[in-house]
């Protein structure tokens, strides 16, 4: 009785990319999920350990031993079904984000909290949006420095770059406004009534999808 293979997910065909680009360990998959992928697709390392494992499995990818000094490593490299299985999943269009943001989900809930609580919560989201921006501006400068070692990558990074820039100016800048806004609200936030001119306000923004591109 032959076993199922086991199913490949976004994370799988994430680190098949990698493997696309060329051979990792286990280590340097890790490492690199940590630093381009992992940043749009975030899981648990211990998890990513078994993606080239199914890889291997499946006839994406093939496997060898190496070693570093006296350390023993699994390199493994993209083979050629492996790279007509990525092309087939590039060719299937992916789905929009999903948003996870748990300070965002504390703040619905502010009003059973204290407006120090919120504050804090406003801060760590600007924060975050900083600390993420220092790594994606050390990535942004190696490719910029067009010392050759990226240049055949230059197009799809610029893409990638350029939205994490954008969302993490767009967590940092929302910050700004909640915390001018919560600065403003009472020690009792459940007595706060705001205008529904503010709501309409909100609302305006929103309307940007309905205007003419």
């Amino acid at each position: 009785m032959s076993t199922a293979l086991p199913r490949l997910t976004t994370t799988t065909y994430g680190v098949l990319g990698l493997l696309a680009v060329r051979p990792h360990s286990t280590y340097e998959l890790a490492k690199a999920m940590d630093r381009s992928v992992g940043r749009a697709w975030p899981r648990a390392q211990s998890k990513l350990f078994e993606e080239p494992k199914k890889l291997a499995l499946h006839g994406y990818a093939s496997a060898r031993e190496d070693a570093v000094g006296r350390r023993p490593r699994t390199v493994y490299t993209i083979t050629t079904s492996g790279r007509r299985a990525l092309a087939a999943w590039l060719a299937d269009p992916g789905d929009g984000p999903a948003l996870e943001f748990e300070g965002l989900v504390k703040l619905v809930f502010a009003d059973h909290g204290t407006r120090n609580d919120a504050l804090a919560t406003i801060a760590r989201a600007r924060a975050w949006a900083v600390e993420m921006n220092v790594g994606n501006i050390e990535g942004g400068e190696k490719f910029a420095d067009g010392d050759g070692l990226h240049d055949q990558r230059r197009a799809t990074t610029l893409l990638f770059g350029a939205f994490l820039t954008d969302f993490y100016a767009l967590v940092a800048s929302w910050a700004e406004w909640a915390e001018a806004e919560v600065a403003n609200w009472p020690e009792d936030i459940a007595s706060h009534r705001v205008p529904p001119e503010r709501t309409h306000e909100v609302l305006e923004r929103a309307r940007w999808s309905q205007r003419p591109r």
